[in-house]
């Protein structure tokens, strides 16, 4: 099988990892002549911490980036208070990343684009998708220098202004707000301490400010704040921004910049014969909620098993066109508490992190049922040691777990034993020690539960 992605960003970058790790050949293009050098999107939720565990890049994510920094407010210069956007937590069983970690998108890219290398795949720059034809058996590709290319599939990861999406006629109803824009950048602040994140406003309106955010394993902050009339997003001018709120801190230096509008869409299909639309190409958000790169790269993690499979294509529509949904309300409903001067618009929730996203039918009813994510849980292997769930699922395969009986003969299907329970010759078991993983499915003996390759219960 042959696959190729338009698009060199996380979701194009995701969906190449999980497929090459599957045996399926695939090439990554991108019109673009470098690789993307700023932050933009910086929030990664615990679900993507999930999707990034299974696919072998946890380790480096981790290291590279930071937890939630608390907030020091000032207003008209003078420190008041100090806020958090997301609540400390501590793991538990079922949820090993309980929070948001931050690492800029050009550094998470390049630790995507090395796992990718692994597999032998590079990412094409300066290659750009101008064409395309399908029939029943393939897709036809073009590509910029003058190349044609068949097939199996092909997936548009091209971003909001996909071509792929239009050479394929999917409408992208939504609205793009002129209006209101968002005066973003990396900026270089050596007077403030790393350790915290920042708010500058007046006293009079205390939700009008600027917003400055430490950028891990780098030495910017990231800059955002409401901008007038305007496309200059100039080191000049950001400064002039800041100054308004007596501040006192001096930019030294810029590394990107933007301005950004409220541009919220979502294409009226996901899937067209033999392609497919993810990420940016499927659905546009605002920054608020920390969103859209983690929906697209759940998105390619969706779909990348069952491309490799050939089997169950048309649920990823279904599933993932649904979540998108939710999610640009939960994102639309941020920005206009931004906007609307809302005293808590800097807090996010537990609505946010992903975890809650489920598959499961309209009128499925229970604590866990099929299509809700897996939990993970420690136990005990064979041999004693002390291992998790999400190491059995980490993977290509589909897992199935057999709650105090004997699991079937089958690579990856476990018996799940309490403690003094003997297993059955033959099979592969684990030891619930601790009773998590019982809790975390709510299982009673006997019970049989399958997890797709994506984590979901199947």
């Amino acid at each position: 099988m042959k696959v190729l992605i338009a698009g060199g960003g996380p979701t194009g970058l995701t969906l190449g990892i999980d497929l090459a790790r599957r045996g399926v050949e695939v090439r990554v293009v991108d019109k673009a002549d470098r690789f993307f050098g700023g932050s933009r999107g910086d929030g990664i939720q615990p679900r993507t911490l999930e999707v990034f565990d299974d696919l072998g890049v946890i380790d480096a994510v981790l290291a590279e980036g930071q937890g939630p920094k608390p907030i020091r407010v000032y207003l008209d210069g003078r420190f008041v208070v100090e806020r958090w956007m997301t609540d400390p937590a501590e793991a538990t069983p079922s949820r090993p990343y309980p929070t948001t970690w931050f690492l800029g998108q050009s550094q998470l890219e390049a630790i995507l684009r090395a796992r990718l290398a692994e597999y032998g795949v590079r990412v094409e720059l300066g290659s750009e998708l101008v064409g395309l034809e399908q029939d029943e058996e393939g897709v036809t590709a073009r590509l910029s220098a003058g190349e044609t290319g068949r097939f199996d599939y092909l997936v548009g990861a091209d971003g909001g202004a996909s071509f792929v999406r239009k050479a394929i006629g999917v409408a992208f109803p939504g609205t793009t707000d002129e209006s209101f824009r968002l005066l973003l950048g990396d900026v270089a602040a050596p007077e403030l301490d790393r350790g915290s994140s920042y708010w500058f406003a007046a006293a009079e309106s205390p939700v009008t400010g600027v917003g400055m955010t430490p950028l891990p394993s780098t030495g910017y902050f990231q800059f955002g704040t409401s901008l007038g009339e305007g496309e200059d997003a100039s080191l000049e001018t950001l400064q002039a921004m800041l100054d308004k709120f007596s501040a006192g801190v001096r930019l030294t230096s810029l590394g990107w910049s933007t301005v950004w509008r409220p541009n919220v869409r979502l294409a009226e299909r996901y899937q067209a014969g033999r392609v497919f639309l993810a990420g940016d190409a499927a659905h546009v958000h605002p920054p608020t909620g920390g969103q859209g790169m983690n929906t697209g790269v759940q998105d390619a993690y969706n779909l990348a098993w069952k491309l490799a499979a050939g089997t169950a294509l048309d649920t990823y529509q279904t599933e993932r066109r649904a979540v998108a949904a939710r999610v640009l309300g939960v994102s639309t409903d941020l920005l206009d508490k931004y906007t609307q001067g809302h005293p808590e618009a800097h807090k996010r929730g537990e609505e946010s992190f992903g975890l809650d996203i489920t598959y499961r039918a309209p009128d499925a009813t229970g604590p866990l049922v099929t299509g809700d994510r897996a939990p993970d849980a420690p136990v005990l292997d064979a041999s004693g040691a002390r291992i998790r769930l999400f190491d059995l699922f980490r993977g290509p395969h589909s897992t199935r777990l057999v709650f105090g009986a004997p699991a079937p003969a089958e690579e990856h299907a476990y018996a799940v034993l309490r403690p003094g329970d003997h297993p059955a010759s033959g099979g592969r078991h684990i030891t619930d020690a601790e009773g998590h993983a019982f809790a975390a499915y709510a299982a009673s003996a006997g019970d049989n539960i399958l997890i797709r390759p994506d984590g979901y219960l199947g």
